[in-house]
């Protein structure tokens, strides 16, 4: 019986929970991810411009439940970046030639297991190898986001030169390490370099050029279509050098790629996959928070300018004054539907007077203005017969006034009530006082009331220092 190799058998029990490992995290992210896509809860308008990172998602998934790992290529225009995929394929898929920049758009092809990568088989179901445009190839914003997207969904990059780094390259490169990737540099057509002057090249990358972006052990040398020199014999018997297509020298990266993937590959699609939902997920609330903060204003200053009409035509204070709280309630619960909290009427008063309690300076004066103004407002409209119409233009002006500030008490309960329920029906660690203190210090005060002033007038067909089409009838 052969002795047991303690070192083999440790080895051997480490691999199967790095493998149980991997595995937990795969599934961990597949449930994760089903989760984000089912409960999107999005309307029409908030899925519109998110189009593409909505699909990517559901493309993420897919990746998660077919175990499918990513390989993206990127290079400058000429650096051999899909002959290095056509060498790992062994089959030429990804079009190359002469012309300047074939490769147009993102293409895929399936990388098949067969005998050289079955070490990673059992492991890794799919492997699929995306080609891309020439970084250099169309203008640097297109780049940058074709780039990121590819770069956002790959779990592993090739980045491709063919010679010492240039600036262009060594931007892209710092790119997309950005984007928190395994990054191989691959050094590609060294069959066009004297040995001595390859090697000076690489240890030139791999020292000075590069040593911030990716370690020596990222960095390999290949020759994904190297032209050998073949003795050819002329007619008239003579010999000439005549240059033919040889075999891939492309063992190495292979050799890379593969030990990444044996040593990570379930691990790099769970994060990856994590990673881009995390990424879509913060565009998606931001464009529900951009689109619900924009429907929101419209219906605060809705309530704003209802408010300024009914106060601006009620000549009793206690009319004033119910009929405002009433649409200050009725427009807490309309931004609560919007934010799709749940709220009675009872809690949208409790919610008024929590604001009306921080508002100080503001509800004061509304509240000063309310009583006076009404007043006045009220003995105006009286004596209107017995003046003959004369005190209409004061009774207006005083209308006006008091419209106006009702209208920005309204505002700014609005704008509290709108970061209130964005925040989930929440004051945060401020309190309800710091936080209505602090968004009414950032309101300007004089720009709302005029504007409340100008589209009060001009809803009421009213100009300064003239009649309404009542008063000129009565007088």
């Amino acid at each position: 019986m052969a002795p047991i190799n303690l070192d083999d058998e440790l080895n051997n029990t480490l691999l199967s929970f790095s493998d149980i490992q991997a595995e937990l995290n795969l599934r961990h992210a597949r449930d994760a991810m089903q989760e984000v896509v089912e409960h999107l809860d999005l309307t029409p308008e908030e899925r519109s411009g998110l189009e593409a990172d909505l699909g990517g998602l559901n493309q993420m998934l897919d990746k998660l439940e077919q175990t499918r790992v990513q390989i993206a290529v990127f290079g400058m225009v000429g650096r051999g970046k899909s002959s290095i995929l056509n060498a790992l394929l062994g089959q030429t898929l990804f079009e190359t030639g002469p012309i300047h920049g074939v490769t147009r758009q993102t293409q895929a092809q399936p990388w098949q297991m067969n005998e050289a990568n079955a070490l990673v088989s059992y492991r890794i179901s799919q492997v699929e190898l995306i080609d891309t445009p020439g970084i250099d190839e169309v203008d640097g914003q297109t780049r940058e986001q074709m780039a990121l997207q590819v770069a956002q969904q790959a779990d592993l990059l090739l980045f491709v030169i063919a010679g010492d780094i240039t600036q262009v390259e060594y931007e892209a490169l710092s790119y997309l390490r950005e984007a928190g990737k395994p990054i191989i540099l691959v050094f590609n057509k060294i069959d066009q370099y004297p040995e001595a002057d390859r090697n000076a090249i690489y240890q030139t990358i791999r020292d000075q050029r590069v040593k911030e972006l990716v370690s020596p052990n990222e960095i390999v040398m290949a020759a994904a279509s190297p032209l050998v020199a073949t003795a050819v014999r002329r007619a008239d018997g003579s010999l000439k050098a005549e240059l033919t297509r040889g075999e891939p020298q492309v063992e190495d990266l292979k050799l890379k790629i593969l030990e990444i993937l044996d040593r990570e590959g379930k691990s790099l699609v769970a994060l990856n996959t994590m990673l881009y939902a995390g990424n879509v997920n913060e565009r998606v609330v931001q464009r529900k928070m951009e689109i619900r903060d924009a429907s929101a204003n419209k219906v605060i200053w809705n309530g704003v300018m209802t408010k300024a009409v009914a106060i601006a035509l009620n000549p009793l204070t206690v009319v004033d004054l119910l009929s405002g709280a009433m649409i200050d309630v009725t427009m807490i619960l309309t931004l609560s539907k919007l934010y799709g909290i749940s709220m009675t009427q009872q809690g949208a008063l409790d919610l008024l007077q929590k604001i009306a309690l921080g508002m100080g300076g503001i509800g004061a004066s509304e509240l000063v203005a309310n009583l006076g103004l009404s007043s006045l407002k009220g003995l105006l409209g009286v004596s209107a017969p017995l003046t003959g119409g004369a005190s209409l233009v004061p009774y207006v002006s005083v209308a006006l006034t008091q419209a106006g500030v009702a209208g920005v008490s309204s505002y700014g309960i609005g704008q509290v009530t709108k970061t209130y329920l964005a925040n989930g029906a929440s004051w945060g660690s401020e309190g309800p006082k710091a936080v209505v203190q602090r968004i009414l210090a950032s309101l300007d005060e004089t720009s709302i009331l005029n504007r409340i002033k100008a589209e009060l007038q001009a809803k009421l067909e009213l100009k300064p220092n003239s009649q309404s089409p009542q008063s000129e009838q009565q007088t």
